[in-house]
């Protein structure tokens, strides 16, 4: 009976490891060796759209704090939370209902969940692609890369974002932590790209 309970429960267990955060978010190579899919969803992400792996750690670790089912709060009368949101913005990548269709349209990607992480940081390889192509921001310019990634392509281009010092700080913490990442990848990255997930680093 104990085994048969421990086969029923199996299956839970992994996906809840599947969707946990890392454990810890400061370590790029700590939360590949923890999340080993992860990191080849994003080298393929890498080689498809060329947006470097740390870039996408760091919008992702600003959007939703890697959370599968990240969501805004809802909104709230006299203090009562009420039932929708103040954004339909979703999942690991926090993308509105209204981009997604967007991405699943020119993409032909009709299967992808915000909640997937594959297909999040394809998402955000396909977004900085059409970033570079229409707007000119270099894959590698995290700073950038976020302003136009939370404001639009077209606020972007109006410079919505200087009249939001919170906006610009944040992005100043996206690009740092992305330096931060491509630092820790340098000395862990060929071992990623080679070992079983089990050995240490």
């Amino acid at each position: 009976m104990r085994k048969k309970r421990l086969l029923l429960a199996l299956p839970l267990l992994l996906t809840a490891c599947a969707t946990t955060p890392p454990s810890s978010v400061e370590n790029a190579c700590r939360i590949f060796r923890e999340k080993p899919d992860w990191f080849d969803a994003s080298l393929a992400v890498e080689k498809k759209y060329g947006l470097p792996v740390q870039v996408q750690l760091a919008i992702m670790r600003q959007e939703s704090s890697f959370k599968h089912n990240a969501a805004p709060p809802r909104e709230t009368f006299l203090g009562i939370p009420l039932w929708w949101r103040e954004s339909s913005a979703y999942g690991y990548a926090q993308v509105k209902d209204e981009t997604w269709d967007w991405y699943k349209d020119k993409t032909g990607n009709w299967g992808a969940d915000r909640d997937e992480y594959d297909d999040a940081v394809d998402f955000m390889g396909w977004y900085a692609d059409m970033s570079q192509k229409t707007l000119g921001i270099s894959k590698w310019d995290a700073y950038n890369q976020y302003l136009a990634y939370h404001e639009g392509h077209g606020g972007w281009q109006r410079k919505t974002y200087n009249s939001k010092g919170w906006l610009v700080s944040v992005a100043r913490k996206v690009d740092a932590n992305a330096r931060m990442y491509g630092e820790q990848l340098r000395g862990c990255r060929h071992r990623l790209n080679s070992s079983p997930w089990w050995w240490p680093f």
